[in-house]
């Protein structure tokens, strides 16, 4: 007589991978990311043709999506969203595993932007835009206003270019890739050059610096302009990061998602934190110490630009990266001396450490770039980490970013307003 197949809950229950797919409502390929996540272990039967998944581990992560999708972190504390892309620890940060700050200092920003998407190297790399792309990208941009910033700029690129891209609505992990590598080399290429004799071609670094300097690039300013955009390509779920995985958890396309986080990133707290400091350094390099410059902004009960992160209690191990190659630019003395400046006067007020945007604020200033640089860089560079972000979502049940609110209204039923 053959065996019974055991009854549901009983606690030997084995699920085909269609029964976990439907059971947690994701693909049958995402089920197998979870088990290269080691959220999932899987089991081949003797004789069978597929994998089998306990029964009471897929109900475990079913509960667990579904606390997520209500906006719960399990532990009563902020909302936590699994991710296997950035770890921030004991200040340090990795991508996949990997020191960032290791690979920033041995590969291009293009080499670590593909580690960061796929797991794999590729040296050499570069990535190339299409011209028909650029073209309706730089239509579009060419038609704003001249005081428009770079991160609207950017945005009206990716809207641009997105129009032109019939198989922007293909979220496959190869067709999201595929946009990538073209959408990141097409906003740069939008971005009107400021110097007349200008490459777009090779690696990404050298084609953004003729957008933000107009003084030819040698090759220690290229060197730190290519780690800045490696440093930069993700920092977990910063706020830029969140608003791009609920346009993934919507089913947004690449580009719609992309123009998300580029939306938040405007904010004085996040991408244009780079522009205060910038205009900090300038003050202090023209008044010639930090201390007027430090009482003014303290008087106004401003904070500091460019010192401190909720994430590091020490140093921000971006900023340590950065400053270790600026000391090897000449042009760059004067503006560190003055970054130093600023973190020895405020420390007597309060030990805060400089961070990535004091750091980038020094290579704007020094490279002769405007205030709004450092933002540009930030926002080419976390493109890529939106991305990633982007591709994990797309793996995740559709909508489960959904909190509910907690409503502290007048209580139902009122009369209507005459």
């Amino acid at each position: 007589m053959r065996d019974q197949e055991p009854a549901p809950g009983h606690p030997e229950r084995r699920l085909s991978t269609k029964e976990t797919a439907e059971l947690l409502g994701v693909k049958p390929d995402t089920v197998y990311a979870y088990v290269s996540r080691g959220q999932l272990s899987s089991r081949r039967e003797p004789g069978g043709r597929g994998s089998t998944f306990d029964a009471k581990d897929v109900e475990a992560l079913a509960r667990r999506n579904r606390r997520e999708s209500s906006g719960s972190s399990g532990s009563g504390g902020e909302l936590s969203v699994r991710t296997g892309i950035t770890l921030i620890e004991k200040d340090r940060y990795y991508f996949r595993g990997v020191d960032a700050t290791e690979l920033a200092a041995r590969h291009s920003y293009e080499e670590i932007v593909e580690w960061l998407w796929t797991g794999e190297l590729r040296p050499g790399i570069t990535f190339t835009a299409p011209k028909a792309a650029v073209a309706v990208a730089r239509r579009a941009v060419d038609a704003l206003p001249e005081h428009t910033g770079p991160t609207d700029r950017l945005r009206v690129a990716a809207i641009a270019a997105a129009t032109a891209d019939p198989l922007r609505f293909d979220l496959s992990e190869e067709a999201v890739l595929g946009t990538a590598r073209i959408l990141i080399p097409t906003l740069v290429a939008a971005l009107p050059p400021v110097r007349r004799a200008h490459r777009d071609e090779g690696p990404l670094a050298h084609r953004l610096w003729a957008r933000l300097s107009g003084r030819p690039a040698d090759e220690a300013s290229l060197r730190v302009l290519d780690t800045a955009l490696g440093l930069l390509v993700d920092h977990d779920l910063a706020a830029s990061t969140l608003a791009v995985r609920v346009a993934a958890s919507a089913r947004a396309h690449p580009y719609a998602a992309v123009s998300s986080g580029l939306g938040v990133l405007e904010g004085p707290l996040h991408g244009a934190a780079s522009g205060l400091a910038h205009r900090l350094l300038l003050d202090v390099l023209d008044q010639g110490s930090a201390g007027p410059v430090v009482a003014d902004e303290l008087r106004a009960g401003r904070r500091i630009p460019g010192l401190g992160h909720r994430l590091y209690p020490g140093e921000d191990p971006r900023a340590r990266a950065l400053f270790a190659l600026l000391k090897d630019i000449p042009e760059a003395t004067s503006a560190l001396a003055a970054a130093r400046d600023i973190v020895a006067t405020t420390a007597r007020h309060t030990p805060l450490h400089a961070n990535v945007d004091l750091a980038l604020a020094v290579l704007t200033v020094s490279s002769g770039m405007p205030s709004t640089a450092g933002e540009t860089v930030f926002a080419v560079a976390r493109t890529a980490g939106w991305i990633a972000h982007a591709l994990e979502e797309y793996g995740e049940r559709p909508l489960r970013m959904r909190p509910s609110g907690h409503y502290v209204g007048p209580r139902p039923p009122r009369p209507l307003p005459e």
